[in-house]
Protein backbone atom coordinates (compact mmCIF):
# COMPACT_ATOMS: atom_id res chain seq x y z
CA UNK A 1 0.00 0.00 0.00
CA UNK A 2 1.12 3.25 -1.09
CA UNK A 3 -0.08 5.40 1.94
CA UNK A 4 0.80 3.18 5.01
CA UNK A 5 -0.94 5.74 7.81
CA UNK A 6 -4.13 5.64 5.67
CA UNK A 7 -5.88 2.95 7.18
CA UNK A 8 -5.27 3.79 10.78
CA UNK A 9 -6.95 6.95 10.31
CA UNK A 10 -10.11 5.29 9.40
CA UNK A 11 -12.75 3.68 11.26
CA UNK A 12 -11.85 0.11 10.45
CA UNK A 13 -12.57 -3.65 11.73
CA UNK A 14 -10.02 -5.76 11.52
CA UNK A 15 -9.75 -9.85 10.49
CA UNK A 16 -12.23 -12.41 8.80
CA UNK A 17 -15.25 -12.87 11.63
CA UNK A 18 -15.24 -8.68 12.19
CA UNK A 19 -15.03 -7.84 8.23
CA UNK A 20 -17.83 -10.40 7.58
CA UNK A 21 -20.30 -9.56 9.95
CA UNK A 22 -19.83 -5.55 9.24
CA UNK A 23 -20.84 -6.79 5.22
CA UNK A 24 -23.62 -8.36 6.44
CA UNK A 25 -25.07 -5.66 8.82
CA UNK A 26 -24.74 -3.26 5.90
CA UNK A 27 -21.98 -0.95 7.60
CA UNK A 28 -18.85 -2.04 5.69
CA UNK A 29 -18.36 0.32 2.77
CA UNK A 30 -14.83 -0.70 1.51
CA UNK A 31 -12.97 -4.15 2.34
CA UNK A 32 -9.23 -4.60 1.66
CA UNK A 33 -8.13 -7.97 1.43
CA UNK A 34 -4.23 -9.30 1.48
CA UNK A 35 -3.91 -11.15 -1.85
CA UNK A 36 -1.62 -13.67 -0.07
CA UNK A 37 -4.54 -14.80 2.50
CA UNK A 38 -5.71 -18.31 1.89
CA UNK A 39 -8.52 -18.75 -0.45
CA UNK A 40 -10.54 -20.77 1.69
CA UNK A 41 -10.99 -17.96 3.89
CA UNK A 42 -11.41 -15.24 1.72
CA UNK A 43 -13.54 -16.49 -1.03
CA UNK A 44 -16.36 -15.62 1.16
CA UNK A 45 -16.06 -12.62 1.70
CA UNK A 46 -15.33 -11.72 -1.50
CA UNK A 47 -18.54 -13.36 -3.03
CA UNK A 48 -20.74 -12.03 0.05
CA UNK A 49 -18.96 -8.51 -1.19
CA UNK A 50 -20.02 -8.44 -4.31
CA UNK A 51 -23.41 -9.49 -3.86
CA UNK A 52 -24.00 -6.32 -1.57
CA UNK A 53 -22.16 -4.42 -3.91
CA UNK A 54 -19.03 -3.38 -1.32
CA UNK A 55 -16.05 -2.50 -3.20
CA UNK A 56 -12.88 -4.80 -2.75
CA UNK A 57 -9.34 -3.71 -2.71
CA UNK A 58 -5.92 -6.15 -3.14
CA UNK A 59 -3.13 -5.38 -1.00
CA UNK A 60 0.05 -7.94 -1.90
CA UNK A 61 0.47 -9.08 1.60
CA UNK A 62 -0.71 -9.97 4.62
CA UNK A 63 2.00 -8.51 6.25
CA UNK A 64 1.35 -5.25 4.79
CA UNK A 65 -2.15 -4.98 5.05
CA UNK A 66 -1.53 -5.15 9.24
CA UNK A 67 1.21 -2.49 8.97
CA UNK A 68 -1.09 0.22 7.46
CA UNK A 69 -3.96 -0.93 10.26
CA UNK A 70 -1.33 -0.33 12.49
CA UNK A 71 -0.86 -3.44 13.86
CA UNK A 72 2.15 -5.63 14.64
CA UNK A 73 0.78 -8.71 12.81
CA UNK A 74 -0.60 -9.55 9.17
CA UNK A 75 -4.12 -9.22 8.51
CA UNK A 76 -6.24 -10.61 6.11
CA UNK A 77 -8.51 -8.53 5.92
CA UNK A 78 -9.97 -5.37 6.70
CA UNK A 79 -13.00 -3.70 6.60
CA UNK A 80 -13.44 0.50 6.40
CA UNK A 81 -17.10 0.67 8.44
CA UNK A 82 -19.35 3.63 8.98
CA UNK A 83 -20.90 4.03 11.94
Amino acid sequence: MSNEKGLQEENIRVGTKQTIRMVELGKAIEVYIAEDADSRVTSEVILLCKSVDVKITYVDTMKNLGKACGIDVGAAMVAIVND
